[in-house]
């Protein structure tokens, strides 16, 4: 009956039960996209020439099927005598069928390697400010069903902004076209209502809490930060993610240009884990094709046990629970703010991007109704200090969490590190973050 209930108040189109994994074009392709390049990305997605646990696997094996293309697949121009940019009088998204010649092609490949095919809408290159007729919203929903198109980011840039309206197009296309139920990213960069979701309105799958993320750490956390008050308020639950943008792991100088420096391998971990904890769809934006690359951040990105944390569900998304009181300075520039396509220099006047020096998150990863004694609990313990810390976690200041002795295993090592009475100590280098799973050993699932 719980889930039941869950289900009433997210989208109801089935999908995004647990956050969605994928890949998307933006951070490593920027507006530098075709249609030869996302097939490139699709057959990376899907070769197995590395092992997971001694088993060549793919990304996809492991859950990120979805590939989805960013901005500038639009024919820029002036159509019609009101001088729409990217649609005709009808309300027909116009392509550009240089960079791409065939989407139904290219959707069509994506789905005999086995994968889903993203599109994006609502576009910000040469965006359509004279749109806001339902005529082109019955355009764009007409051509994502006839394109063959699985998913669909909608940006923010245009005058389609009614979500609700795409939400209604998009079903009620779905009976007459027997196409299966699309999965919709509402990326409107943490904007206030109506692009929010309540307790009982939720037409879409996952939604932005924050403006672009950028490949430096100070902006990862930045991002992080936005996504704590949909947890609390329970807000982000199946159906309806709350999503902090994609992953940056094996991205640097992309899009953001020198603001994108790279995380380090220690920066890269923690960055992943966070999103694995807070439930953020995992979105990867690297290049696949990058063996070099791929070696950096393999052993990362297929960990099963942070994925399986990641697609938990036990009635709370994940947030942090402990943190310091001291509050330091990652960056100048509060990254986790900024509108869209901004230049950061002209926003000073948001403030930096200040946080506390360690963060504690936590998620459940059972209920307490599931098993007898205490339930497993994953654990984040977050050095954002550029100095190594002592930190202590108690047991007993972990919701949900009522075992004195306990079991701890560290998810990057995949081993158990033993069991521990009242609480454990570790020093954490900086930008370091141990991730754990709290369990008590005497604890059983009921049946």
């Amino acid at each position: 009956m719980a889930l039941l209930a869950i289900l009433s108040f997210a989208n109801e189109n089935g999908l995004a039960r647990t956050p969605p994994m994928g890949w998307r074009s933006w951070n490593l392709y920027g507006a530098n996209v075709n249609q030869t390049l996302m097939q490139r990305v699709m057959d990376g997605m899907v070769r197995r020439d590395r092992l997971v646990d001694g088993v060549p696997t793919s990304l996809c094996d492991l859950g990120y099927c979805d590939v989805g293309l960013d901005d500038n697949w639009q024919q820029c121009g002036s159509y019609g005598a009101e001088g729409y940019t990217y649609h005709d009088e009808q309300g027909n998204p116009i392509v550009n069928t240089h960079r791409f010649p065939s989407f139904k092609n290219m959707t069509s490949y994506a789905h005999a390697l086995g994968l889903t095919s993203g599109w994006y809408g609502n576009n910000c290159i040469c965006q359509d400010k004279k749109t806001a007729a339902s005529k082109f919203y019955a355009g764009d929903v007409k051509a994502l069903r006839e394109y063959g198109f699985d998913s669909i980011k909608l940006d923010g840039c245009g005058a389609q902004v009614d979500l609700q309206l795409w939400d209604d197009l998009i079903k009620a296309t779905a009976p007459t076209t027997g196409r299966k139920a699309i999965m919709v990213e509402n990326c409107h960069w943490g904007s206030v209502v109506p692009f929010e979701p309540t307790a009982t309105w939720c037409p879409w799958n996952f939604f932005r809490t924050s403006g672009d993320i950028r490949a430096a750490y100070a902006s990862v956390v930045g991002n992080l930060q936005t996504t704590i008050k949909y947890a609390t308020s329970g807000l982000s639950r199946p159906g309806c993610w709350a999503y902090p943008d994609m992953l940056e792991v094996g991205c640097k100088h992309g899009p953001g240009g020198e603001s994108d420096k790279g995380l380090t391998p220690t920066e890269t971990k923690a960055h992943f884990a966070a999103w694995a904890i807070i439930s953020s769809p995992l979105t990867l934006s690297h290049d696949v094709n990058d063996p070099n690359i791929t070696d950096q951040i393999w052993d990362v990105i297929t960990n099963k046990e942070a994925i399986a944390v990641n697609q938990a569900w036990a009635g709370h998304s994940g947030s942090p629970f402990k943190q310091s009181d001291e509050i330091i300075i990652l960056d100048e520039i509060n990254y986790a703010a900024l509108p869209r396509h901004s230049k950061v220099e002209k926003h000073y006047s948001l403030g930096p991007t200040a946080v506390a020096a360690y963060q504690f998150l936590y998620k459940p990863l059972e209920r307490a109704s599931e098993v007898s004694g205490s339930p497993r609990t994953a654990v984040l313990m977050m050095n954002h200090a550029i100095l190594e810390m002592t930190m202590t976690l108690k047991f007993s200041e972990i919701p949900g969490v009522t075992c004195t002795t306990c079991q701890i295993r560290d998810i990057w090592a995949k081993k158990d590190l033993g069991t521990f009475n009242g609480n454990y100590t570790v020093t954490v280098a900086p930008h370091d973050a141990p991730f754990l799973i709290i369990s008590d050993p005497t604890s059983r699932k009921l049946a």
